[in-house]
């Protein structure tokens, strides 16, 4: 398996070299050169496989020869073990042919688990086959954070750096992040907003001239192609449960980043009887906007009740424009110019491809609260704001009724009570046992202001501290 840039100007790597490099040195996203593909009959024989096994069956051929067979069976045990549900990714049906797959199993409550448990194991195995020491620089809008520390944590090799706005994640996020012991961990909170964080990710990218002569830098942000290649299996798994490939299902998706629901693009681009993929937004509507409207364009930040989703810019639509426009690479990077410049608006021929499979809802905080409490009293089934979101976009899409609808829940309740509280009920959302001494753990964490060289000034000092 060979992987190329989305901007057609960067070396061909195989998975080894793209899951230690992450951004492309042309500015582009890793794309693999051709998918593998499952046949209906292979799909249907995935109902047989758990978990662990199933994410063997897909993951393996995007791995290839650079983790042997065997070696990649072991690193997949070890990572869905740390998950708190035997079925690892159950899935609860709340309506008539409306399903929630619960992704909040993992070590840190939320679906980023899936992808950087894994992610961490694999830069684990193969730092110390090379001998080598790796920076990880991360920006987090809540969940990627505590979920990368969480992954990487037990690594040697590795010096991690997360940045978060500062004030701008759940207390619950925060100390997930700010409570994990380590000398190789640090998160700082940056004095200003996701988008700027995730923009000095991008920039010490294009940039690395203030680390260590000795020292790269990988990604964990979902720039990282190893975090969408781990999100492909749930796809695979909650189809085949509800009769794939027999039957065809929609997925609906809370998404900022444009990573997650890539995933379920790319399963069906393999083989998954995906009728519709629904592009599930709060306020801060970038994609919904694309979809409607076929423009790209910056508006100002807001503050919501899902924070995860508080996004302008999302970094992985650029995957699939890579696909919109018969992978031309130079038109890409054309697009990618113009949009550092100001508002882009895509062709007709592009938005006809994309609105063929994906659909899409906004949903303000106001909908949002009322989604949990109209589900609570329903079914007594309490949602977190963001799969909320989800649960609303997939009531509102009205597709066939025959076709079962599966919300994507992508955090556990327990990490956003002030949500749960402004939907008006009265319940107490425990967290598991493992996290119940959080508020009790000491914080670390260093307050930046949101200047590019402070924080890479801060960095250089850390490495290897």
């Amino acid at each position: 398996m060979k992987y190329i840039s989305t901007r057609g100007d960067a070396p061909v790597l195989d998975f080894e070299e793209v899951l230690l490099t992450g951004l492309a040195v042309d500015g582009g996203l890793y794309v693999p050169e051709t998918l593998p593909t499952f046949t209906p009959d292979e799909i249907a024989d995935m109902a047989a496989l758990d978990y662990p096994q199933l994410a063997h069956r897909i993951i393996a051929p995007f791995v290839g020869d650079c983790v042997p067979e065997e070696d990649l069976r072991a690193i997949l045990q070890d990572t869905y073990a740390e998950f708190r549900h035997d079925a690892v990714a159950p899935m609860v049906q709340i309506a008539p042919n409306q399903w929630v797959l619960e992704l909040f199993h993992g070590p840190t409550l939320a679906f980023k688990d899936f992808a950087l448990q894994l992610l961490g194991r694999l830069l684990d195995y193969v730092l110390e086959r090379k001998h080598q020491k790796v920076v990880i620089m991360g920006a987090t809008s809540g969940d990627t954070g505590s979920a990368a520390i969480e992954g990487c944590k037990r690594c040697s090799n590795i010096d991690i750096f997360i940045l978060h706005p500062h004030g701008r994640v759940s207390d619950v996020q925060r100390r997930q992040m700010t409570t994990v012991v380590g000398d190789n961990i640090h998160n700082l909170a940056v004095q200003g907003n996701f988008d700027d964080c995730q923009a000095m990710v991008k920039a010490s990218f294009a940039n690395r001239a203030f680390l260590p002569a000795d020292r790269s830098l990988v990604a964990v942000n979902s720039i990282n192609w190893a975090r969408i290649m781990a999100q492909i299996v749930y796809y695979f798994y909650a189809a085949v449960a509800l009769g794939a490939p027999a039957r065809p299902v929609a997925f609906s998706v809370p998404t900022g980043n444009f990573g997650d629901i890539f995933a379920g693009y790319l399963a069906r681009q393999m083989g998954l009887p995906v009728e519709r993929l629904i592009i599930a937004t709060n306020s801060n509507d970038v994609l919904h906007r694309i979809m409607t409207s076929a423009t790209y364009c910056r508006q100002s930040l807001e503050h919501t009740l899902s924070p995860s989703m508080d996004i302008t810019v999302s970094s992985n639509f650029e995957r699939l424009l890579f696909d919109l426009y018969d992978r031309d690479g130079a038109a890409v990077a054309d697009l990618m110019r113009q949009f550092d410049q100001g508002d882009i608006s895509f062709s007709d021929a592009a938005m006809e491809r994309a609105r063929a499979l994906f659909g899409s809802r906004r949903v303000t905080d106001e909908e949002t609260c009322g989604q949990i409490a109209s589900t609570w009293q329903q079914c007594e089934y309490l949602l977190d704001p963001h799969s909320a979101i989800g649960v609303r976009a997939a009531l509102e899409s009205r597709l066939s009724p025959e076709v079962p609808v599966i919300t994507l829940a992508t955090a556990h309740p327990a990490k956003f009570p002030q949500a749960i509280k402004s939907a008006g009920l009265d319940q107490e959302v425990a967290l598991p046992l493992h996290l119940r001494d959080l508020f009790e753990r000491e914080e670390r964490l260093e307050v930046l202001p949101n200047d590019l060289a402070a924080v890479q000034a801060f960095m250089a000092a850390n490495i290897n501290a």
